[in-house]
């Protein structure tokens, strides 16, 4: 593993410099549709980049995973005034959101975490205590985790009365890959999709890439391009049909 470690390193160096250089992601090894005005929202980590003529007041957005840093999905809302359904099953998050949110009536937050299916999961807790993330695939290799309720995203979408979705954010831990399969499955419209593949950083084994590079092509069928990537695994998704 002190390999694959060192690797990922020298790849996250590399990424950074081919992604903002030659536009070109060497973890999905795709090249980066730079045509697309890019926005950036949100603050330090928790930022992601957005298209900037492609959401509005009406737009529905759809961001899982919160941790302890909800800035993007505020600065949706500040910026396009739109409605944000926010999903995150983790204690430390639930109490966050909570105390960051009040009258913030746009903001629709749920305990309930992504899945393919709808059922209830184990997630583990990661190596450092000071981190707010949990992990369904268990990439950090610990004993000690939560149950948690989880849904497939046409569930939750039907629960919401919603046939489509503006934007969709991941960050779940390592579930992207079910989620990413549901959404190919149900064939659902989605516009921008903003999702980190987190075996950038956790990888489960050397075949990190193969998953990465088959999750992104699958996406690829159904008619999506990326419009931005940051060469460490964030990567901004955005289909045909709305550019």
């Amino acid at each position: 593993m002190a390999i694959l470690k060192y690797q990922l390193r020298a790849q996250r160096i590399l990424g950074r410099i081919f992604a903002s250089v030659l536009k070109y992601d060497l973890f999905t090894l795709s090249w980066i549709d730079s045509s697309v005005e890019i926005l950036k929202l949100g603050g330090g980590a928790g930022s992601w980049h957005v298209p900037s003529n492609v959401l509005s007041s009406e737009s529905i957005c759809y961001c899982f995973g919160c941790g302890e840093d909800i800035s993007f999905d505020l600065s949706l809302i500040a910026h396009y005034g739109c409605h944000v359904y926010a999903y995150d099953p983790t204690e430390r998050a639930i109490q966050y959101v909570k105390s960051t949110t009040s009258g913030v009536k746009e903001y629709h937050f749920s305990d309930i975490g992504i899945w393919n299916e709808d059922t209830t999961l184990k997630f583990y807790s990661p190596s450092d205590a000071r981190n707010v993330s949990h992990s369904a695939l268990n990439l950090q290799q610990t004993n000690t985790y939560f149950e948690a309720p989880v849904k497939r995203l046409s569930s939750l979408m039907a629960a919401n009365g919603h046939d489509h979705i503006d934007l969709l954010k991941i960050d779940v831990e390592g579930a992207e890959y079910k989620v990413v399969q549901s959404i190919v499955e149900d064939e659902i419209p989605i516009g921008v999709l903003c999702m980190e593949f987190d075996e950038c950083f956790g990888p489960q084994d050397f075949g990190y890439m193969r998953r990465i590079v088959s999750t992104a092509r699958s996406l690829k069928s159904l008619g999506f391009r990326i419009s931005h990537s940051t060469g460490n695994g964030n990567l901004t998704f955005v289909h045909a049909s709305v550019s």
